[in-house]
């Protein structure tokens, strides 16, 4: 492979990382939110109930998961919820789960930041709440469209328990009038995972048919910076499929005017999930495994509402019967340990693909798994991060070795590469044809320089998924000022890294850029001192490529997180030890400084 394709493999590198860069600093913009604008309810045949949408204007006998008119938190009794992960409580208006804080992280580093809001109610009027988010149940007559039924609208009764924790659950109950008793046992687990149970008792003459459905909504999106590389939005598993859909595709949907807006219907026929994923936290229904049911994707343009539904089949109940269903939700953090162990233990198949693997993902997992692993034996996810370095590096040697060895040959050839360009002239094809049979001459095959840059390739997109998308990194510390290694370096050349009394550009800012912290500048001299170690390209411009590149990836990987430019930098020194290591080995030792100064005088004309 000659300098012009390993030119053009770099370049490609480097224009996907500034396509990456540009979706960092100037995500899409944000859908405006109006959590308080009506909604119009919607509803099908008596033998496929719909699930209408969130509404203040459907009769009283259709569900309405959200009165806009009238704040459900301030009206409404609540019951508290008290977990060690997890603190809020339930609103007794339509027992919805509406209001859920995690305990274990904080929206920033401040020692008075508070905690992470995964679910807020409607009209709450909590600073601290994100827009209205909330799971919510109810039920849909079939054959009687007149029977009363709960709806997100219904004023519970609490029957036992006055507090929510994994030792205690609560039972709240509701009488129709016409002979049915609905009961909802509501129970959690000491992470994030909830067991909605509920019956209905048949105390009439008659039997009734009763189709119950699950939401979880949320009054538009959350603000983020979205990018092209994370998938946030719907998540769901569907008989081994995988579901996604990012939030700005969904009102792209086709219209189902029985639904009232965009709507896409899945058909689950043993097992399966739906729900919404943001890129640390996730809410997720997921029915009993072997249970059929229909998930629902919806978006109701008129009020900016995205709905993920789980329903499931109508249940006959004859008279002096109860009949019993049973849904889990999932509401937290995407742990992948805690998040596993559901998948293993309660049989939620594809649970683990909820965390966003990429592309690579037959990389970037078993990656995550040795890093987690290097974790929890290490203690500090920093220097868990270098010893993965030491041992993908490791694992890459010797096709390294090759590559270093066949570099050291072609520095050899330097000299009568210079030449070889001072009889060529300007005629390049003649400079080309000697350089080849200079190679053929002495045996240097110069593609073997480039199969381990092919290589570093998805791995480091692989590492980058790791580092960007799992929580394990969040918030994060290393060392010294690196409190959070999913973060970019909060040093800044801008004030002499804190020695001047001034803040530095926020990340989004087109002067963030600029404002380079001691890990981005460690990485431009890494990749700068490596680049002394390989031959130089003869072609003037080609040179000058070379000789900038270093510090534009310096600049470029600025703001990328903290964890990403660390591993990038012991690749580095790695890499320059190794190289260094095998080149002396060879009888090649490389005259570092002496490169150094001839890459000053490169370019200069010669003295006659």
């Amino acid at each position: 492979m000659d300098d012009q394709n390993k030119n053009l493999i770099l370049a490609t590198v480097l224009s996907f990382l500034v396509i990456l860069l540009w979706f960092t600093l100037f995500p899409p913009p944000e859908t405006a939110v109006d959590p308080n604008a009506p909604v119009a309810a919607q509803t099908e045949g008596a033998s496929t109930p719909t699930v209408p949408t969130l509404a203040t204007d459907a009769p009283a006998t259709q569900p309405a998961a959200a009165q806009t008119e009238q704040p459900v938190a301030e009206i409404a009794p609540r019951v508290e919820i008290d977990t060690p992960r997890l603190t809020g409580s339930i609103s007794l208006r339509g027992g919805r789960i509406d209001d859920l804080l995690l305990d274990d992280y904080k929206v920033s580093l401040d020692e008075d930041a508070p905690n992470v809001r995964l679910l807020a109610p409607v009209g709450s009027g909590d600073l601290n709440a994100d827009r209205p988010y909330y799971v919510v149940q109810g039920w849909l007559p079939v054959d009687a469209p007149d029977m009363a039924v709960p709806d997100p609208r219904t004023l519970w009764s609490v029957e036992s328990g006055d507090k929510l924790t994994p030792a205690s659950p609560v039972t709240l109950v509701w009488d129709n009038g016409q002979g049915l008793i609905f009961r909802r046992v509501i129970s959690v687990d000491e992470n994030y995972m909830f067991t909605i149970t509920q019956t209905v008792e048949n105390r009439g003459d008659v039997t009734v048919s009763l189709a119950p459905y699950n939401i979880v909504a949320r009054h538009g999106i959350p603000d983020s910076q979205r990018i092209y590389v994370l998938h946030e939005g719907v998540v769901g598993h569907a008989d081994g499929k995988l579901t996604e859909i990012k939030y700005d595709k969904i009102p792209d949907l086709d219209v189902d005017p029985r639904e009232g807006g965009p709507t896409e219907k899945i058909t689950v026929n043993e097992e399966g999930w739906i729900g919404f994923t943001d890129k640390y936290w996730m809410t997720t229904l997921i029915p009993e495994p072997g249970q059929p049911f229909t998930a629902v994707v919806k978006y109701v343009p008129t009020a900016d509402i995205y709905q993920t539904e789980a329903r499931q089949p109508p249940m006959q109940i004859a008279a002096g019967e109860t009949a019993r269903t049973s849904m889990r939700i999932f509401a937290g953090a995407k742990e992948w340990e805690v998040i596993k162990a559901y998948q293993d233990n309660l049989g939620i198949a594809g649970f683990e693909d909820s965390i966003d693997w990429g592309w690579f993902f037959f990389l970037t997992k078993p990656i995550f798994r040795l890093l987690h692993w290097l974790h929890a034996t290490i203690g500090n996810m920093g220097w868990a991060i270098i010893a993965l370095t030491f041992i993908i590096k490791a694992l890459l040697f010797p096709l390294a070795r090759k590559s270093y060895v066949s570099m050291a040959k072609m520095k050899e050839l330097q000299p009568e590469m210079e030449k070889l360009k001072e009889a060529a002239g300007d005629d390049r094809q003649k400079l080309q044809q000697g350089i080849m049979e200079l190679y053929r001459k002495h045996k240097v095959n110069p593609a073997s320089g480039c199969l381990p840059i092919l290589l570093q390739i998805p791995i480091f997109f692989s590492l980058y998924k790791v580092i960007y998308v799992t929580i394990e990194l969040y918030h994060a510390p290393w060392i010294g000022w690196i409190k959070d290694l999913s973060a970019p370096d909060p040093s800044s050349i801008l004030n002499l890294f804190g020695l001047l009394p001034w803040g530095t550009p926020e990340p989004g800012s087109i002067l963030f850029i600029f404002s380079l912290g001691i890990l981005p500048i460690l990485l431009g001299i890494s990749m700068w001192l490596q680049q002394k170690l390989n031959p130089a390209p003869t072609d003037p411009a080609q040179q000058m490529i070379f000789a900038w590149m270093p510090w534009v990836f310096m600049f470029m990987l600025g703001g990328f997180a903290s964890g990403l430019v660390l591993y990038w930098i012991t690749n580095n020194v790695i890499t320059f030890i190794q190289q260094y290591a095998i080149m002396t080995m060879h009888g090649k030792r490389p005259d570092l400084f002496g490169n150094i100064r001839s890459g000053r005088s490169r370019g200069k004309p010669a003295s006659k």
